[in-house]
């Protein structure tokens, strides 16, 4: 096998690269002899799986910082990516996807290397499959993230100069490795593993991506419409919108692909090896969480009033993403508000319970409001939240406990998750059918034929309960607008208005944090995020680019 010795990019190498996959190796084997036993090489096959939860489970920044659905709360994530006021090669969390998506591309050659020479079993060839997958996954977050990346082999000696390949070099790459995921891998239903429906799904939205980049073309959205639509496979979404995200229920069959966590997977570090997820997306509860009564939350990641704005009255997506409730308890044990009652108790029992925090939506009329105080059983220092006073922009102001309305589909109601840190085992969803079926849309609208994708759009507007969209109101920032509604919080904002050339006019226009002159960098705007510092600073070849708005 010809083997390249790539070392800049992988930070880890500058320790050990194999510390993440040694913890799998509990014999006394070295690699070489270890990996080439059918035992060995599924080890090697799991730390790939395990490296997603790290490039998705701890920070949100890369996915959701500045764009028009959140900013920051009382607290504040980093500037450059929340705000391109200090965007540059060493900001705050500008190379978490660098670092660990390389790491994971590092893994996945070193299980392709081994592959050559381990015992050849039956199952070998569909757990290639799946280490393709997850290759092509981590190429396709660095080529949309920061260009062009260097395309590496497997190495196991240091190598301090390399090239920098192009974007559409890139682009061919993870197709190609996507292409023999789908070839190889399991044809049946998700499981927790890579399946040929994954595969198809990723590589549906690595066509949708690329036709919008100058080196595409109208086949690709061809091949994203016909690629979603074979993933959707005339399956409809049968479950309600909130069952999708019910604790509980990270299996259920709209998921297409998640990153997996579990309580047995990450007892070794209970409260760094799960998910962050469900510590975002809201304010901080005023020290409940310390009790078990409510999450912790990390109040820098808030909705905007044009992300709330978004939802009308009929849309059943309201309530399945926001808690616009808070219940308040007294028992032996605990006086005071209760987050996770909602819960604990049957929804039956709800209207009987005590309410101490109550989110008015934007429907409200002053009737409404009446009615709603008049025939509610209000908790003693009960909070009537105005519409307009809940969001980031008037957390920005006040900066009080309960002030911003938290996103519930990530909640971890399991007893120890409420102290913060990667402590969830919800799994996050990567890929469900909800998003396939706006994919689709998408791709029908740009190659031309309108009317298919509003089809498309309108089946996941008819789960929510809303009226059908009209083919004279369909357009990208129709479907952006959508995409908000359905895949609110769910770590695929960012790349949305990248891929759709909205970032700099819906982020300047529905942010309140960022204006269109924050994008302005050095001859170029912000667009791709720069190339982090040590990796520059690691490479001898000199003549290796920054990206424009950076140099």
């Amino acid at each position: 096998m010809k083997r390249k010795y790539f070392i800049g990019f992988l930070f880890a190498a500058l320790t050990s690269c194999s510390d993440y996959i040694e913890e799998e190796n509990l014999s006394s084997e070295s690699a070489e002899t270890f990996y080439v036993t059918p035992e060995g090489f599924n080890s090697l096959v799991n730390a790939n799986y395990s490296q997603l939860r790290n490039i998705y489970g701890d920070t949100p920044w890369p996915f959701i910082g500045g764009t028009d659905l959140y900013s920051k709360g009382r607290g504040r994530g980093p500037l450059g990516l929340t705000e391109y006021t200090d965007l540059n090669s060493t900001s705050s969390d500008v190379d978490h996807l660098y670092n660990e998506c390389y790491e994971a591309i590092q893994l996945a050659n070193r299980a392709l290397y081994y592959s050559e020479i381990t015992e050849q079993t039956a199952n070998l060839p569909v757990l290639l499959a799946e280490v393709k997958f997850m290759r092509a996954l981590s190429y396709f977050l660095l080529v949309q993230t920061y260009g062009g990346v260097a395309i590496t082999d497997y190495y196991d000696t240091p190598v301090l100069e390399f090239d920098r390949n192009s974007a559409e070099e890139v682009y061919q790459q993870i197709i190609s490795d996507l292409e023999d995921a789908i070839a190889g891998a399991s044809s049946g239903s998700f499981n927790g593993k890579v399946n040929k429906r994954a595969a198809r799904n990723l590589l549906a939205k690595v066509y949708l991506t690329r036709a919008y980049e100058d080196f595409g073309s109208n086949e690709d959205f061809n091949m994203a419409a016909t690629l979603a639509d074979e993933v959707l496979a005339g399956q409809g979404l049968n479950l309600p919108f909130e069952d999708v995200f019910t604790p509980g229920n990270d299996m259920n069959e709209e998921v297409i692909f998640s990153v997996q966590f579990d309580a047995s997977s990450i007892n070794a570090d209970p409260d760094g090896l799960g998910s962050r997820q469900y510590a975002y997306f809201g304010s901080y509860l005023g020290g409940s969480e310390v009790l078990g009564q409510a999450p912790s939350r990390d109040y820098s990641a808030c909705p905007t009033n044009f992300a709330l704005g978004l939802f009308t009255e009929d849309d059943a997506r309201w309530d399945a993403t926001f808690m616009t409730e808070v219940f308040y308890i007294d028992t032996d044990d605990y006086t005071g508000p209760s987050y996770f009652t909602f819960y604990r108790v049957p929804k039956a029992e709800h209207d009987g319970l005590s309410v101490i925090e109550f989110y008015e939506p934007q429907w409200f009329t002053e009737t409404d409001s009446l009615d709603y105080v008049n025939t509610t059983a209000l908790a003693p220092a009960f909070k009537y939240h105005r519409w307009g006073e809940y969001s980031s922009e008037w957390t920005d102001q006040v900066s009080l406990d309960y002030e911003v309305i938290c996103v519930k589909k990530f909640d971890d109601p399991a007893e120890g998750v409420a102290f913060g840190g990667r402590s969830s085992t919800r799994d996050i969803i990567l890929g469900r059918l909800g998003e396939t079926y706006l994919m689709a849309a998408e791709a029908y609208l740009q190659a031309g034929d309108p009317a298919t994708g509003l089809q498309r759009l309108n089946v996941v507007r008819q789960r929510a309960g809303v009226v059908d969209a009209e083919l004279s109101e369909f357009d990208i920032d129709y479907i952006l607008d959508e995409r908000g509604r359905e895949l609110f919080g769910e770590y695929h904002r960012w790349f949305d208005l990248k891929r759709t050339g909205k970032l700099v006019e819906r982020a300047s226009l529905y942010n309140a944090q960022i204006t269109e002159s924050d994008f302005n960098g050095v001859g170029a705007q912000k667009i791709l995020r720069p190339i982090p510092q040590q990796a520059l600073d690691l490479n001898q070849n000199n003549d290796f680019p920054q990206n424009p708005a950076y140099n």
